[in-house]
């Protein structure tokens, strides 16, 4: 796996050696990006369920001010360690070593602009993570969820609406906002 673009551009993270982990791939991080272009520099960003750290690593690379990684795995939290090592990255980061839930209380204080999750594929973990994300989603945030095409996101959760859905494959991005910010946006850009 490749960092797409930005001051990190090229570099290279290693993925898991073990199985049970689903990096995101090139094609969709490039697809997840080009979407957040406007928004990601000088964003305050978390990447839930971080897997490798791909995308928050390519947050980084594009600007993010900061980017928090919640991740339970122990191997997974240490390889995105050594891949913030790898690229040279050294401040604008924290991990977080608890499932995603759990993580929340942790959380509470903090504000995002942009919340990315990546649980596990399958309808009960879309629907689970999307609940437990739903108390840091402010009128500003934008949270965007990677989920099975097959499964679907669904229109509205916890007070968040469904602003756009891009498909990849086998994968789609589910894209969720606060109703006065979608409504703000809509008007601003209908596809954004």
């Amino acid at each position: 796996m490749r960092i797409i673009a930005g001051e990190l551009k090229g570099r290279i993270i290693d993925t898991p050696s073990w199985d049970g982990l689903r990096p995101t791939s090139d094609r969709l991080r490039e697809t997840l990006f080009n979407v957040l272009a406007p928004v990601v520099r000088g964003s305050r960003f978390l990447d839930g369920f971080a897997g490798t750290g791909a995308v928050g690593i390519e947050a980084i690379s594009r600007g993010a001010a900061g980017v928090t990684f919640v991740e339970e795995d122990r191997r997974a939290a240490d390889l995105i360690e050594a891949n913030l090592r790898r690229c040279g990255v050294q401040d604008r980061y924290a991990i977080i070593r608890v499932g995603f839930a759990r993580a929340i209380s942790r959380l509470s204080r903090s504000t995002f602009d942009i919340i990315f999750l990546d649980p596990p594929y399958g309808a009960g973990s879309l629907a689970s993570a999307l609940d437990a994300a739903a108390p840091l989603v402010g009128s500003g945030t934008l949270l965007v969820i990677e989920h099975a095409r097959r499964d679907g996101s669904p229109p509205d959760v916890q007070g968040m609406q469904r602003t756009r859905v891009l498909s990849s494959g086998d994968s789609a991005l589910g894209f969720y906002r606060r109703p006065e910010a979608a409504a703000t946006e809509a008007t601003a850009a209908p596809d954004a």
